[in-house]
């Protein structure tokens, strides 16, 4: 049996898989065999939109089902949790992907604009970080995760370097980061292997939000040696490659996928 047929009987949960680096996340995981739970927030006038993207990933003989609904509210997850056991089978559940993009990108001071608050922080780290702890603590008691589970999260290099505005997603993402190598260390006993990705600079939409992005895009295609952006293809093929059954061994770590960008 091929890695691909032996996927179909299981499920990858994606936070945040209806655009850029999620949906390209889904797309491959669903070309690995993989079933997929997509869990998103978006606005009714982008739904025809995103609902062709699904109908395309429906196309690739998967079951697909989607939740339009606020991953970070605590009422919200519980009772989806509860819902899933309706139709999703014990320990069937082989990927998390968190790839939820909900900060606030504030200035720290500012004369023109509103700036970065204590609550900013909060509901940025919450959204971005805590999140998926959440989820995989819930997933767990709800004996839905496979033996064999990757949990997978997207950091950038926003994680250790300053950039004007990003300081409360920047706080996030090392949180992010830290609530990770401890899940690899304490979740380990129940197969989770927990990761995350440093994406080169990707051109998404949460990208374009940030203040200054095209200085951002102009600097990483300067800095890096393959002369271009990541795309959001880049980062699925690695998603696939850390859910396949010879990286099970990959756990607690940040993996950069850059093409060299961070290297200068």
């Amino acid at each position: 049996m091929d890695s691909q047929q032996k996927n179909t009987k299981y499920w990858a949960l994606i936070l945040g898989g209806s655009s850029g680096l999620g949906l390209a996340s889904a797309k491959k995981l669903a070309l690995d065999g993989y079933n997929l739970l997509i869990i998103h927030r978006d606005r009714r006038t982008d739904i025809s939109t995103i609902e062709a993207e699904f109908e395309a990933i429906r196309n690739l003989n998967v079951q697909l089902k989607t939740f339009n609904l606020d991953a970070t509210n605590a009422e919200k997850r519980n009772e989806l949790l509860k819902d899933l056991k309706d139709f999703v089978q014990r320990k069937s559940i082989k990927v998390v992907l968190n790839s939820i993009a909900k900060g606030n990108l504030k200035p720290m001071l500012s004369d023109k604009e509103k700036s970065l608050g204590n609550q900013d922080f909060h509901l940025t780290i919450d959204a971005m970080a805590i999140c998926i702890y959440d989820w995989t603590k819930g997933l767990l008691e709800a004996d839905l995760l496979a033996e064999d589970t990757r949990v997978l999260s997207f950091t950038s290099e926003g994680n250790t370097k300053a950039w004007k505005n990003y300081g409360a997603v920047s706080a996030a993402k090392a949180a992010l980061e830290a609530i990770h190598r401890n899940m690899a260390l304490e979740f380990a006993e129940k197969g989770i292997k927990s990761n995350c990705i440093q994406a080169g600079v990707t051109e998404t939409n949460s990208f374009k939000m940030i203040p200054g992005s095209d200085i951002l895009k102009k600097n990483a295609i300067s800095r890096n040696p393959n002369g271009r952006l990541t795309t959001p293809e880049d980062i699925a093929n690695v998603v696939s490659l850390l859910c396949r059954d010879e990286a099970k061994w990959i756990t607690g770590t940040i993996i950069k996928a850059d093409g060299g960008e961070s290297l200068q």
